[in-house]
């Protein structure tokens, strides 16, 4: 074998593999606060089909921001199916990388909920599914708190940031997180607390 232009071959690669990194850098750094990211911290997220940031926040991930339409999710291909639910709520899947990954829900046509069942993502402060409840009161300390449904027969952690929250629910066969969910209160804390309005 030729061993220099296996070394080009191999420092090819690892250049194709950091450059995308590199240029993604400013969309893993998009606001969470719910503004809009300015085009050059979306630009390189909307391209790199296969590289997102593990990261889940109260403003959503990747092309998934809180606020975000269904009709323009869906031209530009991020959405690979929806199911319908009652008073205006539309369940849908993301494509793409985090296809499997994201379970979507749009009221009205706006994004307003962002959940996920796996580990990664995880929140901005390392908390994830699979979790114990003890362990994310470790990581959130006084940001957070253990709640219970208005039925008192479930239990999740809750963590304010705003007008948005980032819940944790419990998982159906073991102790601890089976589901990270985040998006605003209204919507998100108000259908774990009082359940589905129909």
């Amino acid at each position: 074998m030729n061993r220099p232009s296996i070394l080009l071959t191999t420092a090819a690669l690892a250049l194709g593999t950091l450059v995308p990194l590199v240029n993604a850098g400013p969309a893993s750094a998009a606001p969470v606060s719910g503004g809009t990211a300015p085009a050059s911290a979306r630009g390189p997220l909307a391209t790199a089909g296969h590289s997102h940031p593990q990261v889940l926040g109260v403003g959503g991930a990747g092309a998934y921001r809180i606020g975000a339409g269904l009709a323009a999710l869906t031209a530009a291909g991020r959405i690979g199916w929806t199911a319908p639910a009652c008073g205006g709520v539309v369940h849908a899947g993301a494509t793409g990388s985090w296809a499997g990954v994201l379970i979507l829900a749009f009221r009205d046509g706006r994004l307003v909920e962002v959940g996920t069942a796996t580990a990664p993502p995880r929140s901005p402060a390392g908390a994830m599914v699979g979790m114990s409840f003890a362990e994310l009161e470790d990581i959130y300390g006084r940001r957070g708190s253990l709640i219970r449904n208005d039925a008192g027969d479930a239990e999740a952690y809750l963590v304010r940031v705003g007008s948005r929250v980032e819940l944790f629910t419990g998982h159906p066969i073991r102790p601890g997180v089976g589901y990270f969910q985040v998006g605003p209160a209204s919507f998100v804390e108000r259908n774990f607390r009082q359940g589905s309005t129909c």
